[in-house]
């Protein structure tokens, strides 16, 4: 098990490309169930979670070659490993979007068996709705000593409401889209999530075949079709660590330039941080962070998209504390989601959590300690709070780290970082 040691400090400067988007990449990978024939996907960062998902379609009797330049070659073919439709706890309790096989394997395999996922402690995340989709498109569920038992003799369009507690499920839009574009009819997808990741999989879909419209609404309308073929796919890059790399710069007060990035997807990231009192300019593929001297306490909510990623609070609260004056974070997606609060206080940051708001106080300086990651986005807040802490901080257990960004601390030492990976 390794563990990063960061000396605060340094400014940042120079350029990072940004890779392709995991949580796009995961549901268009487990989509190639549903196609016969190979498909190139390209932009696939190499990170723990890809890795557990191909293990699942390799397990699911799918071939996998890694070509040059992060492209994956993934290949399922029609009438091939039909009798092979389960995803077993070994693998699937490593990550939780590995839920999203759960679709696909129903629509082309008739049943599924797919064990309860497991990932990141950061509240309750059920997956009730993905259950109620299938449901209403036919499909009879069961849960049995851990694992979802789905089958299907034919799905059959049908309307679906997919809303939440917490506004509309994510992994769930993706299951029931890639359930649906074979099912029989059509099938109206109503509170679908409106992410960029989701209108990715629409779109890698329609490219493969299916007839989906609606992309980037919240009402989809999905025409069932008889089969879906191979196609050459490359996906969107990740607004999320684009806007960890934008904090980054931020934080430290430095001046990167962002490559590979889709600003409108950032659109809330980017207001907060000028609302802050950070420099960015963009254009249509790069975005250019610039030191400011005066930043300014803000308040932030997280929403469903276009509002603010709750996969971007950490890095907030991480920015925030170091700004003079009181900001208040309000998490409405995972009310839990505060757990690096207490490692934050560890550092010297001035933090009390009431509920589902987190106040933050800025203090002048921090303190480099021993810290430990609880979640993948609450890993990249104490690493960026490492880079501006006096002294040394060492961040353990990053192997939730290494589930979403590649070689961080090394993209980071080339931004001028005094950062690096170590045995623990």
């Amino acid at each position: 098990m390794d563990k990063i040691v960061i000396e605060g400090g340094s400014r940042l400067e120079g350029s990072v490309k940004i890779n392709g988007a995991k949580n796009a990449a995961l549901p268009i990978m487990a989509a190639c169930l549903l196609l016969n024939g190979p498909s190139r996907i390209k932009g696939i960062p190499n990170i723990v979670d890809i890795r557990t998902l191909l293990e699942i379609l390799e397990n699911l009797g799918g071939k996998v070659n890694r070509l040059n330049g992060g492209t994956l070659e993934i290949i399922f073919r029609d009438g091939e490993n039909e009798d092979n439709y389960t995803a077993p706890y070994e693998l699937v309790r490593k990550m939780r979007a590995s839920i999203c096989v759960l679709g696909p394997l129903l629509s082309k395999r008739r049943k599924a068996k797919v064990s309860y996922p497991g990932g990141c402690v950061i509240g309750e995340r059920p997956i009730d709705l993905h259950i109620k989709g299938l449901k209403a498109l036919g499909a009879q569920i069961e849960t049995n000593e851990g694992y979802i038992n789905a089958s299907a003799d034919n799905l059959k369009g049908t309307v679906i409401s997919l809303k939440g507690k917490y506004g509309s499920t994510v992994l769930g839009t993706c299951n029931v889209m890639s359930a649906a574009v074979l099912a029989e009819g059509t099938t109206i997808i109503e509170d679908a999530a409106c992410e960029p990741e989701v209108q990715d999989l629409a779109n890698f879909l329609n490219k493969a075949g299916a007839k989906i419209s609606g992309v980037g609404e919240s009402r989809l309308t999905i025409e069932g079709v008889h089969e879906l073929h191979g196609v050459e796919y490359e996906i969107i890059p990740d607004r999320i660590e684009a806007g960890t790399f934008m904090i980054a710069g931020a934080i430290t007060r430095g001046n990167i330039l962002l490559q590979n990035v889709i600003a409108e997807h950032l659109t809330a990231v980017i207001d907060k941080l000028r609302e802050i009192g950070v420099e960015i300019n963009t254009d249509s593929n790069t975005a250019r962070i610039k030191v400011n001297n005066l930043y300014h306490p803000v308040d932030i909510t997280t929403m469903p998209y276009p509002g603010m990623p709750t996969d971007m609070q950490a890095q907030f609260m991480a920015l925030l504390c170091t700004i003079e004056g009181k900001s208040i974070i309000t998490e409405k997606i995972f009310p839990d989601r505060f757990i690096h609060a207490a490692e934050l206080r560890r550092m010297g940051a001035d933090i009390t959590v009431e509920g589902t708001c987190a106040i933050i106080r800025g203090a002048p300086s921090l303190s480099g300690t021993h810290v430990m990651v609880s979640d993948l986005r609450a890993g990249a807040g104490l690493v960026l709070t490492g880079l501006v802490a006096n002294g040394t901080t060492h961040v353990h257990r990053i192997y939730h780290l290494d589930r979403g960004y590649e070689k961080f601390e090394e993209r980071l030492s080339s931004l001028g970082a005094i950062i690096k990976r170590m045995p623990e």
